[in-house]
């Protein structure tokens, strides 16, 4: 992939969560910062967030959550990513999120979680460092 091939984001929102604001401006920042964001909208599967991810080619998926179900979801993202393939896809989580259950979704396969007031100079400086380029 060469440098001037822009990081292509997919931001979702899995599972009934039905609030987005936070979403919609990682998804600005990061186009702001030249990536290409692909957004799914509200209430969509790890299946539906997979399917996505492939067809679109992301290098990266962004989860966010404020339903308390990222225990379940986001380690279901990240198996079926593995499972389909994409298994060198960064995955980032963000929102409402418990500090005692970032070490489980890190062990699950989430590089990192971004909780309110995160800095979206953080999350964007995070994802071009740690995105892998083939």
């Amino acid at each position: 992939m060469s440098q001037s091939k822009k990081i292509r984001v997919l931001v979702a929102k899995p599972g009934l969560d039905g609030h987005d604001r936070g979403a919609k401006v990682i998804a600005r920042a990061l186009r702001d910062a030249g990536m290409e964001v692909i957004y799914t909208g509200l209430r969509q599967t790890p299946e539906q967030i997979v399917a996505a991810a492939l067809q679109e080619n992301v290098d990266v998926v962004a989860l966010s959550s404020l339903s308390g179900a990222h225990l379940h979801l986001f380690p279901r993202v990240t198996a079926l990513l593995k499972e389909k393939g994409l298994g060198d896809v960064l995955v980032i989580g963000g929102g409402i999120i418990p500090a005692e259950d970032i070490p489980v979704l890190k062990a699950a396969g989430v590089a990192a979680i971004f909780t309110p007031g995160t800095a979206t100079a953080a999350i964007i400086e995070f994802i071009r460092a740690n995105v892998k380029r083939t």
